[in-house]
C-alpha cells in the first residue's frame, strides 16, 4: 500500500502527538525563550516529515526525514536541560525522552523503507 498523503504516515502522527505532550509539559514555564525553542523544535519534526513527503523524490524525502530526526535530537537535548533546570520532573523527562526516541526510531524505519 502506497501512502497517499502525509497525514497517513505513522511517524507524522506520532510527531504531532509528541508536540502536544511537549506543549502541555512546558505551558507554565516562564522561561519563554526556552519554551519557545523546545516548541519550535518539536513542531519541526512533523513539519519536516510533511514537507519532505511532498518533494519530488525519495532522496529529498529522506533528506527531510533526517532533518526531522535532528529536530528530535534537539528536543531530547532540551529535555535533559529542562530536568536539570527543574522545569520538568525526572519522571516526566523520562516519559518524554522515551516517546521522542520512539518517534526517531519510526522515522529511521521510514528512511530505510524508502531507500
Amino acid at each position: 500500500m502506497t501512502i497517499q498523503k502525509f497525514e497517513d504516515i505513522i511517524a507524522w502522527q506520532k510527531a504531532q502527538d509528541l508536540a502536544l505532550f511537549i506543549y502541555e509539559a512546558f505551558k507554565e514555564i516562564k522561561d519563554y525563550s526556552f519554551r519557545d525553542q523546545i516548541c519550535r523544535a518539536v513542531v519541526s519534526i512533523s513539519n519536516n516529515i510533511a514537507e519532505g513527503f511532498d518533494r519530488n523524490s525519495d532522496a529529498d524525502f529522506a533528506r527531510f526525514l533526517y532533518f526531522a530526526i535532528s529536530s528530535a535530537s534537539e528536543v531530547k537535548s532540551m529535555l535533559y536541560l529542562a530536568a536539570r533546570l527543574n522545569y520538568i520532573s525526572p519522571n516526566n523527562r523520562e516519559q518524554l525522552l522515551k516517546y521522542t526516541s520512539e518517534v526517531s526510531m519510526i522515522i529511521r524505519g521510514l528512511i530505510k523503507s524508502i531507500k
